[in-house]
């Protein structure tokens, strides 16, 4: 350690004069001192006050150069020495090095940022700034050779892609076809990964994902699953994985979907579908994924139904009832659900068995799933009085909608059973479907749902409701009292914030429960008639017109 005050010194001494020979020896004493115990040696050169003069000396023409980056770098690998080393002013002139056409000047800088700025997102945003992306791709791209200086450019481009603000910077570079170009050079799984790395935080970036699609990754991706699909090694396993998802990654954008599906006859569309089948659950599970993805507008969901897709997911759904994997089933079933939006595939996809297979769901304790079995079956019905009428009257169904109503600890489930349970009167308007929901508890549910904070399902309810006492308001009548229907329409149509749609159908719903003594009497003690009268002047045409009639009908029946 005495030699290394020394060196520390001179180097004070020497910095001052220039004398390139006496800096360079000193220089050599330092990283010996560092690779001998690096954190006493970092103390000692933070305490002597050497940082400071270390700009000077990272002169671009200076041979002294790699060894004092190197020094930096060693130094920044101690937390407690990387803000002195920013207050000390080294990173401007770092960044500039980044421009030096000597190899080993760039390796040495790329570690010396890399170190400093390691897990501080406030300097690697600072990095960014001072244009720091679009200088390290024209390095990967001109020194691809050199394995040490690309291995430097993709964990700085990892880092920095992880912040939000790095995207826009680096969709403005070719880094697309830097990153395919580098991975098709590469055989070793080490450095795919390393690459593969970088690429799924720059892949989140919609415009960065054509880029990519258009670069060729696509192609890349499909290789590496073919060559590991089969492959028992954990490192097959895993790279089978990482590519597959990048892949589904990759369909999340509209364009580079859209460009991958070409119509439906794409290459790459048809080898994502033949994953489906595959007895790879991984594969399985990607594959079903990227229909979800491609089934992101009408015409694909069109393409697709027609083209036989539909039986590929049931069969696969089929696979996994036994065998419940979780993942491949919330996969499948989100896959149908996007697949039933278009009305013309509605009809087909109920006469493909959708719902029977769907239905083999209905036991799995797994909120993700039952999330998306309500969504699937929900989206069948819409418009299709006859499956509605047929799952309407399946008790076992209604009784675990009632159930699941009552998730609280799971909203989406609790509201899609909810909504389901709406969805089932309105689209079959049958009698029998409102006797099972009324036999099976559901109808203190709706009246919950029509409290809810989102509009859409406080209309859903309403309506659901109007029906159930238009077709069998004796039957419902004591849940009706029960739930305290006639008090929560109350509140909807005295709350200034309420919908003119829930005000209209509180109105019908008010009107349809007359015929019922006791909930007759509870409209008359919470004085409607004052509420009513009020909307008489209300600025929507269609809620007046109906305050109208329902102030008739409650003088008429007062």
């Amino acid at each position: 350690m005495e030699n290394l005050s020394e060196a520390l010194e001179k180097l004070k001494l020497a910095s001052t004069d220039s004398a390139t020979d006496s800096v360079e020896s000193c220089l050599d004493c330092l990283l010996k001192a560092l690779a001998n115990n690096n954190t006493e040696a970092s103390m000692k050169i933070q305490e002597m006050g050497i940082l400071p003069l270390l700009p000077t000396l990272l002169n671009p023409q200076s041979s002294c150069t790699p060894k004092v980056a190197n020094i930096i770098a060693e130094v920044a690998k101690n937390e407690f020495m990387r803000s002195p080393c920013v207050e000390a002013g080294l990173i401007p002139p770092l960044i500039q090095l980044l421009n030096s056409t000597d190899q080993e000047v760039l390796l040495q800088t790329g570690r010396a940022l890399g170190n400093i700025c390691y897990d501080s997102h406030s300097l690697q945003a600072q990095l960014i700034n001072m244009g720091v992306i679009p200088t390290l791709v024209k390095l990967l791209g001109v020194h691809s050779h050199n394995t040490a200086l690309t291995e430097m450019c993709l964990i700085a481009f990892g880092n920095l892609a992880e912040l939000e603000s790095s995207k826009e910077q680096f969709a403005s570079t070719n880094i697309a076809e830097e990153l395919v170009r580098l991975f098709q050079k590469q055989t070793e799984h080490e450095k795919k990964e390393m690459i593969f790395e970088v690429l799924a935080p720059l892949a989140e970036n919609d415009a960065i994902k054509l880029q990519l699609v258009e670069a060729g990754l696509v192609e890349c991706l499909l290789d590496v699953v073919a060559q590991t699909v089969d492959g028992e090694r954990e490192e097959d396993i895993a790279q089978l994985k990482t590519a597959s998802d990048l892949m589904v990654l990759l369909l999340l954008g509209d364009e580079s979907m859209q460009k991958l599906f070409e119509g439906g006859k794409g290459s790459v569309f048809q080898r994502v579908l033949s994953w489906v089948p595959s007895h790879n659950h991984q594969l399985q599970l990607a594959g079903a994924l990227a229909i979800a993805n491609f089934a992101r507008n009408d015409g694909n969901c069109i393409h697709m139904v027609d083209t036989g897709i539909v039986q590929k997911l049931l069969e696969l759904l089929d696979r996994h009832v036994d065998e419940g994997n979780v993942t491949v089933q919330h996969a499948a079933l989100s896959a149908l659900r996007n697949l039933a939006i278009p009305v013309v595939n509605k009809s087909k996809m109920l006469s493909a068995g959708v719902a029977d297979v769907v239905l083999k769901f209905l036991q799995s304790e797994m909120p993700p799933v039952q999330f998306k079995l309500l969504g699937t079956l929900r989206m069948l019905i819409d418009t299709q009085a006859e499956a509605a009428d047929q799952l309407g009257t399946n008790g076992k169904l209604v009784e675990r909608l009632v159930e699941w109503c009552e998730a609280k600890d799971h909203a989406g489930v609790m509201g899609e059973s909810n909504r389901l349970l709406s969805a089932l009167i309105r689209h079959s308007k049958s009698k029998e479907v409102v006797r099972t929901v009324i036999q099976g508890g559901g109808v203190k549910h709706l009246v919950t749902m029509a409290t809810s904070e989102h509009m859409i399902m406080q209309n859903e309810a309403l309506v659901a409701l109007g029906l159930i006492a238009g077709l069998d308001l004796v039957a419902a009548e004591k849940d009706f009292v029960g739930s305290s229907l006639v008090s929560v329409l109350h509140k909807l149509l005295s709350d200034e914030r309420s919908a003119p749609e829930i005000k209209y159908n509180s109105m019908i719903l008010i009107c349809a429960v007359m015929g019922s003594e006791p909930l007759h009497k509870e409209v008359q003690s919470l004085a409607f008639i004052d509420v009513v009268s009020k909307l008489r002047a209300h600025e929507n045409k269609t809620v007046s017109h109906q305050a109208s009639l329902t102030e008739q009908r409650l003088t008429a029946q007062s």
